[in-house]
């Protein structure tokens, strides 16, 4: 449970208490919610000191969530990216150890659902923290002299994609995920693009950019009480039908779950989190 990125000059003051440097800011934040998604890695390609920098500041049982680069996503559109996706596993992803969690890749508005296109970059991505470290090691020479290319551990690697053209409402896309065993991300965008809420891989991810305002607009005591009830449904393994799913329920086995907030704008994402994650009980924060 945590929040989308963590340095916001609107912050400051507010959530962040007056005077903090801006250099504690993580390690202030790390300590209200117990993961964050590191969204910077989507503008740029970050540096291995920025990782082992971000894992020192934060408790050793803290989880980051690494958002792909959209050079990636949304410039190459997933095509033809081994050489991106190498670059970016030797940026120093793998320099966060065993504080890594699951990678997102947020594709654009503009990109339709192309079954081939995602199986073949499904096909691409690591699974494993040995084999991200391979895959690293054929990153090319923008990025000699300061890649990380190493692992402390085999462990593995999780993906999680967010869907935002409306033909990604098919059935089709959910079998491709299920047979992947990536998760679809469950993104309440107040309606900006299509809420999908089918369960696709053995954990669950949710960002919540905004209950009625995108980015803007904070939840409310019961708009969390529904989440609330939703993620402990997870959980216990549940993958109920609902008008939001478009293929037969999963499985049931209990699930990890992941929760960002990323209303951001005005100061709500922090405040959400943490109320989300005093109703949910240990284990949902610090």
């Amino acid at each position: 449970m945590g929040t989308s990125g963590w340095r916001y000059p609107l912050w400051r003051g507010t959530f962040y208490p007056p005077g903090l440097p801006q250099r504690r800011e993580l390690e202030y934040l790390s300590r209200q919610v117990n993961s964050i998604e590191i969204n910077s890695s989507f503008y740029s390609l970050q540096g291995p000191s920025s990782y082992q920098a971000w894992a020192a500041q934060t408790p050793d049982d803290f989880v980051f969530a690494v958002k792909g680069g959209r050079f990636i996503t949304h410039m190459k559109k997933l095509r033809d990216v081994h050489p991106p996706l190498a670059n970016f596993f030797a940026s120093g992803v793998l320099a966060l150890g065993a504080k890594l969690g699951p990678l997102l890749w947020q594709l654009p508005p503009s990109l339709p659902f192309d079954a081939a296109r995602l199986a073949g970059f499904f096909d691409l991505l690591p699974r494993s923290t040995a084999a991200a470290a391979a895959l690293a090691q054929q990153h090319d020479e923008r990025l000699e002299g300061r890649a990380w290319t190493s692992t402390d551990a085999d462990r593995p690697l999780r993906h999680a994609l967010e869907v935002r053209h409306p033909s990604y409402r098919d059935p089709a896309l959910i079998e491709l995920l299920r047979v992947h065993g990536v998760a679809l991300v469950v993104a309440d965008t107040a309606g900006t693009w299509h809420y999908l809420e089918d369960v696709t891989a053995d954990f669950v991810y949710v960002r919540l950019h905004g209950d009625s305002e995108l980015y803007v607009s904070g939840y409310t005591d019961e708009a969390l009480d529904v989440w609330a009830q939703r993620i402990r449904g997870w959980q216990a393994g549940e993958s109920p039908r609902t008008d939001h799913t478009i293929a037969a329920p999963a499985p049931v086995h209990p699930r990890e779950v992941f929760v960002y907030f990323d209303n951001d704008v005005k100061v709500h994402a922090p405040a959400n989190a943490i109320s989300l994650a005093i109703r949910l009980g240990p284990g949902a924060g610090p």
